[in-house]
């Protein structure tokens, strides 16, 4: 290497590891051993290998990267700043500060660059498969002879914090299973966690464990090695057939005399004077603070505009592409700005009141098909559960190592990958991912279902079997609490349709909502379908809540229902008619949806004045006084279930016609 190069790149690289450490110290807070440590590897990165373009974040073909070491976070934000993307030094100054754009880890949306939320460890790690599957399908879908539209890769750095989370296990046993070649992980082997060594927990063999999964597996000696990181990462593109992980050794804040190596370095600031030796070990002026030399800005801006060139190249492809083949060129940009097809809910099935009874997640697999055959960007399946959600694409294939066009998804027993990996793949601009287990098992996705919402991103979470109707499998699989921990969650819709045709309108809502994701929770048991001509129209599930059956008197009593118990709602109306009652009931499968309605919307549905009111709904109690005058006022789950057929447990727990009526009668003082 010319000398003058060599000499360019250690200062390049020193200057991001002192701009991290003063960030870091300036915020009083943070992580600045491991940002020290891996200076090279961003270089590396950056300059040789990503393929991006500053003046556009979102370019359709751009490498992804994962911080999944999400704490390391100014790592990211200070080779972003220096590569031209629109973070400032006055954005680095204000790290972690109130409303700053450089978080206290990596947060989508919120700076440029950032491709995903990380920071609860094997997040991103579990992430970055589904950018994979993304990239994958859209590459089939699309890509033609001559016209290799989406070949990028997924890039990130991932920790031994990432190593020992479950989620990253269960996500490259996918990976592997599925051949992602486009995978590249390098794993900052520092052996230090914030009790210590990692020694104390964790002394597994990494290298063989991903062996096992299918990964391609390499060992880098000296992360400041840079020749050999470019080496391994040229060995990882050449594998396409499986995942790469990249084991790397570093040295936690290298070149702190007192605290390289050390615990103390990972999660709190060197100290002032600590960082003037760290400047002084790499040569620079201590008393200079966020120092970028001329020449460094230069070296990287340069390296970053070489994305203006490789963009503009791709847009003249897309451009000939797109005179060749202007029907796939159309619904990708359309799926790319995030619209849906022309008439893509022209088939879905209006469910008629004679039909019997239909269960929801029955309705809901004849939607998803029907919606399927519209929107070719509509992409999913279940953990290990798609013939009892029913959420098989019947008219297409799976997807799978050998078939990268199939849109049915089988990710195993795997839930908290699934929701993760969805969480990639909605990221990946142009699809609308969905998938489904039972209610129960919400909550082993709660962390994917979480980011999603904080990232405002749109996957569709389906979930079955969703309360003791579904009977004999008993109390580990009836769920309770499941609801309201959903309905606590900012910016997450929740849905909980009373027949087929709530159901239909549940879907036409989640796939075409932006702003976050949407939870469907459906039945196993058959339900009556709602007579639409009689009684209020199922299109009223957008806002939430709407009155479904009005009294031909004045209403004494309101009866509030959601998903299966609306039913038990009108039955349970019809004999307080008997008994001289009038009783309005009203159908409430959304929560977030009725209290986004305005205030004359919400009086129309709950009047102040009518405060006799009685909720009815198979889960926990909590948060109905929302709508309820007492918090009594309620015919819910107060413990778990019971092994033992539906209408048993109905009938043990209240959830019956006689129960409701006595209960309404006793809000009335009856």
């Amino acid at each position: 290497m010319d000398p003058k190069s060599k000499d360019i790149e250690n200062l390049g690289i020193n200057t991001i590891r002192l701009l991290a450490a003063d960030a870091v110290q300036k915020a009083n807070s943070g992580h600045p051993g491991t940002p020290i440590a891996l200076a090279p590897m961003a270089h590396v990165l950056w300059t040789e290998f990503l393929n991006y373009n500053p003046q556009n974040p979102d370019w359709a073909n751009r490498d992804r990267f994962i911080l999944s070491a999400g704490h390391a976070c100014m790592l990211q934000y200070s080779i972003l700043h220096l590569t031209g993307y629109d973070v400032s030094l006055d954005d680095l100054k204000n790290f972690r500060q109130l409303h700053s754009k450089t978080a206290g880890h990596p947060e989508y949306g919120l700076c440029p660059g950032i491709d995903v939320t990380t920071g609860p460890l094997g997040a991103g790690f579990s992430n970055g498969v589904g950018f994979a599957i993304g990239q994958k399908y859209l590459a089939a879908r699309y890509n033609k002879p001559g016209f290799d539209l989406f070949n990028y890769h997924i890039y990130a750095i991932c920790s031994d914090g990432d190593m020992m989370e479950g989620v990253a296990s269960e996500a490259a046993s996918l990976a592997g299973h599925l051949e992602l070649g486009n995978i590249i992980y390098l794993y900052d082997d520092n052996k230090i966690s914030i009790e210590g060594s990692t020694e104390i927990s964790f002394n597994e063999d990494v290298d063989k464990r991903f062996e096992a999964y299918g990964w391609h597996v390499q060992h880098v000696e000296d992360v400041n090695d840079i020749h050999a990181l470019a080496m391994a990462l040229r060995n990882a593109k050449a594998e396409t057939q499986k995942p790469s992980l990249i084991r790397v050794r570093s040295l936690i804040a290298y070149g702190s005399p007192n605290k390289a190596g050390t615990a103390g370095s990972h999660g709190a600031p060197l100290g002032a004077d600590e960082v003037k030796l760290v400047k002084e070990f790499f040569g620079f002026d201590p008393e200079k603070l966020f120092y970028v030399p001329a020449e460094v800005e230069t070296y990287y801006h340069e390296k970053g505009s070489r994305g203006i060139t490789t963009e503009a190249k791709w847009n003249q492809l897309f451009s000939d592409y797109k005179a060749k083949f202007p029907e796939l060129a159309a619904e990708f940009e359309g799926a790319f700005k995030g619209e849906l097809p022309k008439d893509w809910d022209a088939d879905i099935p209006v469910f008629k009141a004679d039909a019997g009874k239909v269960a929801t997640r029955v309705a809901s697999g004849k939607v998803l098909n029907a919606l399927a055959a519209k929107i070719p960007n509509l992409i999913g399946g279940a953990a290990d559960l798609s013939p009892s959600t029913e959420t098989h694409l019947k008219e297409y294939d799976s997807f799978t190592s050998e078939n990268r066009g199939g849109r049915n998804f089988h990710f195993g027993i795997r839930e908290h990958a699934m929701g993760s990996a969805m969480n990639g793949m909605a990221l990946t601009k142009g699809i609308l991912p969905f998938g489904a287990t039972f209610l129960i098992f919400s909550e082993y996705m709660r962390p994917p279902i979480r980011l999603a919402a904080i990232m405002k991103i749109n996957p569709v979470f389906v979930y079955t079997h969703d309360s003791i109707g579904l009977g004999e499998d008993g109390t580990t699989h009836q769920p309770v609490e499941q609801l309201i921990s959903l309905r606590s969650i900012p910016n997450n819709i929740v849905i909980r349709p009373a027949d087929a045709n709530e159901t239909a309108e549940a879907w036409k809502f989640a796939v075409s909502h932006k702003g976050g994701p949407t939870v469907l929770v459906l039945t196993r048991q058959g339900l009556p379908v709602l007579d639409q001509d009689k009684y209020g129209k199922a299109s009223g599930l957008v806002k939430g809540a709407y009155v479904l059956s009005e009294p031909e008197t004045k209403a004494e009593l309101i009866l509030i229902g959601t998903g299966s118990e609306v039913a038990l709602a009108m039955s349970a109306q019809a004999k307080l008619k008997e008994e001289g009652i009038a009783a309005r009931v009203v159908s409430m499968p959304s929560w977030e949806l009725f209290e986004k309605q305005d205030a004359a919307y919400k009086e129309s549905v709950l009047p102040k004045a009518l405060k006799k009111r009685l909720a009815i709904e198979a889960g926990s109690a909590l948060g109905w006084h929302k709508y309820v005058t007492d918090e009594g006022d309620t015919v819910t789950m107060h413990g778990f279930g019971e092994s033992a057929p539906a209408e048993a447990l109905n009938k043990e727990f209240g959830f019956t016609v006689e129960n409701v009526v006595s209960k309404a009668k006793a809000v009335l003082g009856k």
